[in-house]
């Protein structure tokens, strides 16, 4: 007796992998509802459970503008679907799985072009700003050397 995916209500492709997770909209009995997003995954390290992030736009009535805002969620990773850093995902709204994560991965929609790059770059803008704090902390003890 094979086991099937289920219809979760949302029109996405479902996913190749079985898996035994409870907490898996698919193959288990968790229920999707409410908000659908869609985001990058900018975080994979625990445990069944992916950090996305997703950049929107902030209306600031006193200046007449927008600015840039990034909402970041934690999002259940099931291990069919079993989304990596830098991925394109679809997550979708369910009860709460625990204190901070109320969502679950749906739909895995391919990589983002330029995410290791943007990640680097990130990473070299620290080690720069690290470098400038460096060198201006040897400037005032050289200078307070010599007075």
């Amino acid at each position: 007796m094979e086991e099937k995916n289920k219809n979760i209500g949302i029109k996405v492709k479902l996913p190749k992998k079985k898996c035994k997770d409870q907490s898996c909209p698919f193959h288990g009995s968790l229920k999707c509802r409410g908000k659908i997003f869609t985001a990058v995954i900018i975080s994979n390290k625990m445990q069944k459970t992916g950090i996305v992030e997703f950049a929107r736009q902030y209306y600031i009535p006193k200046f007449e503008r927008f600015e840039k805002r990034r909402t970041r969620i934690k999002a259940h990773n099931p291990e069919c679907i079993n989304a990596k850093e830098g991925d394109i995902v679809r997550i979708s709204e369910c009860r709460p799985l625990s204190k901070t994560k109320n969502f679950v991965i749906i739909e895995n929609l391919g990589k983002e072009k330029g995410f290791k790059e943007r990640i680097e770059a990130l990473e070299e803008s620290k080690t720069r700003k690290e470098k400038k704090e460096e060198v201006k902390e040897e400037d005032a003890s050289s200078k307070s050397e010599s007075n």
